[in-house]
């Protein structure tokens, strides 16, 4: 079953009261609604009392081809009665194909940027405008589009950061202060005042100098009295922090030739 509209399709009826109407043929220059519609389709209806009787209706039927063919009136969009289904009295009606003035695009799109969209099949519906720098996306059903903060919408100043407040929600977090630092309070990013740390002095060891209770401090290494420079036979005194605390070059043993010599000779 389809919606389908068609230029001149036209009976009449003599059909009373509130059913499905028998239709008794087309009008001369006109065609049937099985001709022009099919059966089995819905299409548009406009139904108006040929008599003195203020009686009309605009809706949705369908049409079926029978003996004789019929047009159900399934949805009355307006009519004479208050927008309800009329009951029409006993008399000749004309029965044609039209579109409903509500739901042309012009009647549905009352305002500028307004956004048209099915709510329903063959059924119009209007998404009014968003707010500015939000974006189109579709519902959490999946049944229709909506519009939804997106990051240039959340994020209004220099220095924001963006994060999720709850599934797919975008909250904002303002620019901290100069020094602090991100961390997360009950799972939510937030900014915190650096933590100091706990060391409350540094004190020089063996072999040190220097050390302190707050601010820069500094460490330098005790000179041992041994000078730079190169040692031969070198006589060392090594501290128990590792230092050479005396150095000195020593007496020349036996050379290589002599003691190859004496390897020799022996």
């Amino acid at each position: 079953m389809a919606l389908v509209l068609n230029d001149r399709v036209k009976e009449t009826s003599t059909t009373a009261g509130s059913g499905t109407l028998d239709l008794d043929g087309a009008v001369t220059g006109f065609e049937t609604f099985v001709a022009g519609i099919a059966t089995g389709n819905t299409t548009y209806y406009c139904i108006d009392h040929q008599g003195s009787y203020d009686e009309w209706e605009v809706g949705l039927g369908t049409v079926t081809d029978a003996t004789p063919d019929t047009l159900s009136r399934d949805t009355v969009i307006s009519s004479s009665n208050s927008d309800g289904k009329v009951t029409f009295t006993a008399g000749t009606l004309d029965v044609f194909c039209t579109f409903p003035a509500s739901k042309t695009m012009d009647m549905t799109l009352t305002t500028a940027g307004d956004t048209m969209y099915a709510s329903a099949a063959n059924t119009p519906a209007r998404l009014a405008v968003g707010t500015g720098l939000y974006t189109l996306q579709t519902n959490s059903g999946a049944t229709a589009p909506e519009w939804a903060a997106s990051p240039q919408s959340v994020m209004t100043a220099t220095g924001d950061i963006l994060y999720a407040s709850g599934a797919n929600t975008l909250a904002k977090l303002a620019k901290g202060s100069d020094d602090e630092v991100l961390t997360l309070a009950s799972g939510v990013p937030s900014w915190a005042a650096a933590t100091v740390g706990d060391i409350t002095g540094v004190t020089a060891g063996t072999g040190l100098t220097g050390g302190g209770t707050s601010g820069t401090v500094t460490l330098t290494i005790d000179t041992t009295g041994v000078s730079a420079g190169s040692y031969t036979n070198t006589d060392l005194t090594v501290d128990a922090q590792g230092q050479i605390t005396a150095a000195s070059s020593g007496s020349s043993g036996i050379t290589a030739g002599f003691s190859i010599a004496m390897a020799i000779a022996l």
